[in-house]
C-alpha cells in the first residue's frame, strides 16, 4: 500500500542509488524514461538531481512543465525499465510500450507509475547554466510516498526478492539490491 513519507526523509527514497524512472508531462503529451543518474542533494527542503540528456523527449516536457516525477522501480520491473531506457518516446507512447500503469499525484501533472516502490513529485528549481551544460536538473520534492511492505518508518526493509530495487551497471545488466547489513 503506498503511504506518505514526510519530507524529511524524502531523501532516502534515493540515497541508496537506484534506477528510477523518470516520468514528464505537458499538456496531452506524457513519457518515461529510465535513469541510472539521479540522486538527493538537500534535505530542507528536499532536492534530487537527475541527468536528462538535451535530445530526450522527457527533457521537451520537463521543460515546458517545470516539473517531473522519480518512481523507484523493482526487480519484478526489470523489463520494463529496460524498454523504457532504450526506446524513444518521440517514437510512440512508451506506456504501452513497457505496459507500464500509472496514477495521479498529487502535486505534479507528472504520472506516477504502479507497482513501483516509491515516487517523487518534484517541481524544477530552474538552473539554466547546469541544465544546458551538464544536463541536470535540480528538483524540489514536494510530495514522496513509498510502498510500506518495503518502506517503513523513514526506512528500506527489502526482505522480498521481487520489491529489491535495481542498479544499473550497463549493456542491460542489473543489479539488485542486497541484503541490508547493520552494525
Amino acid at each position: 500500500m503506498r503511504t506518505p513519507v514526510s519530507l524529511d526523509k524524502a531523501y532516502r527514497l534515493l540515497n541508496h542509488g537506484p534506477v528510477v524512472l523518470v516520468t514528464s508531462a505537458h499538456g496531452d503529451a506524457r513519457n518515461v524514461m529510465a535513469a541510472a543518474w539521479s540522486m538527493p542533494i538537500d534535505f530542507s527542503p528536499p532536492k534530487v538531481a537527475v541527468v536528462v540528456d538535451a535530445r530526450s523527449y522527457s527533457r521537451e516536457l520537463i521543460e515546458a512543465s517545470g516539473t517531473f516525477a522519480l518512481n523507484v522501480p523493482c526487480r519484478q520491473q526489470i523489463e520494463a525499465v529496460l524498454k523504457a531506457g532504450t526506446a524513444s518516446g518521440r517514437d510512440g507512447d512508451k506506456f504501452s510500450l513497457t505496459g507500464l500503469r500509472t496514477f495521479a499525484g498529487d502535486h505534479v501533472a507528472a504520472p506516477l507509475i504502479e507497482g513501483c516502490i516509491g515516487w517523487l513529485e518534484c517541481k524544477v528549481i530552474p538552473e539554466a547554466q547546469i541544465e544546458k551544460r551538464y544536463d541536470l536538473f535540480i528538483g524540489e520534492v514536494v510530495a514522496a510516498q513509498a510502498d510500506d511492505r518495503v518502506f517503513r518508518d523513514g526506512r528500506w526493509d527489502m526482505t522480498d526478492d521481487d520489491l529489491r530495487t535495481l542498479h544499473y551497471l550497463s549493456g542491460g545488466t542489473f543489479f539488485a539490491t542486497g541484503d541490508a547489513i547493520t552494525v
